[in-house]
């Protein structure tokens, strides 16, 4: 919430299993008096997995689809992260994490570890809603995938970066509506529930 000065800092997270899903029936509009109605079963066309950081400033999202949800595609997202930020030498870049396997494998470690300017910080568990990325998934979720119609992979991975190059083409940065306190108290609440709930 108060990055250093020069600092950049991205919010990272996966939005996996995107499915390319198609309606057996054509989902038919509103009319006056008729809500939109579609068919309860589909043809599934496969999956897709995307890779984002939304940067705070700015509001831009970088992002990437993967085929697949491992630790070698989000390491391969990271080094095309890295070949994309423009920064002055010596900047830190600030990743805003949660707890994911995938992003404390050994080998991300060892990237990481080559990589010192990099500072990492990890939401509590319970609390992945305070990465601010969450906000433009929902977003994606809401106002281009739940109701859309793909018919293969390539053409909902098509639909997600449209989408993405949509949104930075007029970026905003994601402003809290809620006061830091009550952010905070909430943050306490979650960690209190998590450390004492015996697991």
């Amino acid at each position: 919430m108060s990055p250093p000065a020069n600092a950049v800092v991205f919010c990272v997270d996966e939005k996996s299993q995107c499915q390319a899903l198609d309606r057996s029936q054509p989902v038919l509009p509103m009319t006056p008096g008729r809500p939109e109605r579609q068919t309860h079963d589909y043809f599934r066309h496969g999956t897709t997995s995307l890779f984002a950081a939304l940067n705070v400033k700015t509001g831009e999202v970088f992002g990437r689809c993967r085929r697949r949800h491992r630790a070698q595609d989000f390491l391969s997202f990271l080094r095309q992260l890295d070949a994309a930020v423009e920064r002055e030498p010596g900047t830190e870049i600030h990743l805003v994490l949660d707890n994911y396997a995938a992003h404390k494998t050994a080998a991300v470690k060892r990237w990481f570890a080559r990589h010192p300017d990099y500072r990492l910080h990890f939401t509590p568990t319970g609390a992945s809603w305070l990465n601010q990325v969450e906000r433009f998934f929902a977003e994606l979720t809401n106002k281009r995938l739940r109701r859309g119609v793909f018919r293969s992979v390539p053409q909902l991975e098509r639909a997600i970066r449209d989408y993405v190059d949509g949104h930075n083409a007029d970026a905003k940065p994601f402003v809290w509506t809620a006061d830091a306190d009550l952010i905070l108290r909430r943050v306490e609440a979650v960690c209190n529930e998590t450390s004492n709930s015996g697991h």
